[in-house]
């Protein structure tokens, strides 16, 4: 079955999660992906731990269906023949630390002058030029600087999202502009240079707080498991001992929500009746809330809250999501291999119907090398 990047060659010079991801998916969509690696060492991922048949879980999740060659680019022969590679390669991903390209003789417009069909593209933390462009960027520093972790937590009690946002950000700003890219060049037969800095990605997903605090002066509190700008939106301990996830999205579901909840009064209380409102009356609303949560089960709530239009969620843990019901009825596994043997993988969020996703190996350390110096040979 033929897949829409059947024919693309991607190159890449990576590590750890944002450009790893992003040229996995563009592996899933048919992409020929050659990684290129240190000898010896590799990406840094594969050294995080061994719960995956002795692999990595994080190298596992990022580089099935590469090819990995390990190339020693401080010699002459290697580095002429990853230029020969990217002479017939229509992408370059690099996610390097700064500088690391321009050491090698391999600085973007260098290269966009010598390949002018290839599509380039940098990832850094912080962008070229400014007092912070030298500086390594990890998702956590990132995420500190961008101000994603003071609005996560509690007040006083600052955290970093469980999830790499900043990397799986940049990660899809990656994916999705080599399409762009690509898209383009059908119509210029030009390639493109393509910087992305992980600080830009966070500040844009920071808007709503940036506007709050543009516009009124005051930094946003947050609230554990809920939004600093809804009420009621949180998690709220059940009868049975489990955790409901409620919220509402606007004043009509307010409404709907005190039916639900047998407080019809409220509707004409008039310091709850605006969102803005309720957000600082939100010690009154979460117990308005939780104390009728306290009084019926999870199945009971989330019944009731279907039937009401009331969005809800039942709190889980991991465990609870790779034995998800939703998952597993819509066959959103698949199984890879790995050098160890098969594991379960998630299939791409996102395919049209008549695609179907690759299902490449994860490779081992400079397992294709061989076979790409003989592709590839002057």
């Amino acid at each position: 079955m033929s897949r829409p990047l059947d024919g693309i060659t991607v190159v890449s010079m990576e590590q750890a999660i944002s450009a790893p991801l992003a040229t996995r998916h563009l592996a899933d969509l048919g992409a020929r992906v050659i990684k290129v690696e240190q000898p010896g060492l590799g990406d840094s991922t594969r050294h995080y731990d061994t719960v995956v048949h002795g692999l990595a879980a994080h190298f596992v999740w990022l580089n099935y269906g590469k090819e990995s060659v390990a190339l020693d680019l401080k010699s002459h022969d290697d580095l002429a023949l990853l230029r020969r590679i990217l002479g017939d390669a229509d992408v370059f991903v690099s996610n390097l630390a700064p500088g690391a390209l321009d050491r090698l003789g391999l600085g973007l417009d260098g290269l966009h002058n010598r390949y002018p069909r290839l599509i380039i593209v940098d990832v850094s933390g912080y962008g070229k030029g400014g007092p912070a462009d030298h500086k390594r960027a990890y998702d956590l520093l990132i995420q500190a600087e961008a101000g994603s972790c003071a609005i996560t937590g509690f007040p006083g009690q600052p955290a970093k999202p469980g999830i790499p946002i900043a990397d799986v950000g940049t990660a899809m700003y990656v994916y999705s502009t080599i399409l762009a890219a690509l898209y383009e060049r059908e119509k210029t037969d030009a390639g493109a240079i393509i910087e992305i800095a992980m600080l830009d990605v966070v500040a844009e997903y920071m808007g709503f707080a940036l506007n709050q605090v543009i516009h009124t002066g005051t930094e946003s509190e947050p609230v554990g498991m809920g939004s600093p700008m809804i009420a009621p939106y949180g998690a709220y301990p059940t009868g049975d001992g489990q955790t409901a996830v409620l919220g509402t999205t606007s004043d009509r579901e307010w409404l709907r929500l005190i039916e639900m909840v047998g407080r019809p009064e409220l509707a004409g209380v008039e310091h709850l009746a605006r969102n803005e409102d309720r957000v600082k009356a939100r010690a009154e609303v979460d117990e308005i809330v939780a104390a009728w949560c306290a009084e019926h089960t999870l199945a009971e709530i989330q019944d009731l809250a279907d039937q009401a239009g009331i969005g809800n969620a039942r709190y889980n843990k991991v465990a609870d999501l790779a034995e998800h019901p939703q998952l597993k009825e819509r066959n959103r596994w698949r199984e890879i291999q790995t050098p160890g043997g098969p594991a379960p993988a998630l299939r791409p969020p996102a395919l049209a119907r008549h695609w179907e996703p690759g299902a490449g190996a994860v490779p081992a350390l400079g397992e294709h090398t061989d076979a790409v110096r003989a592709e590839f040979q002057s």
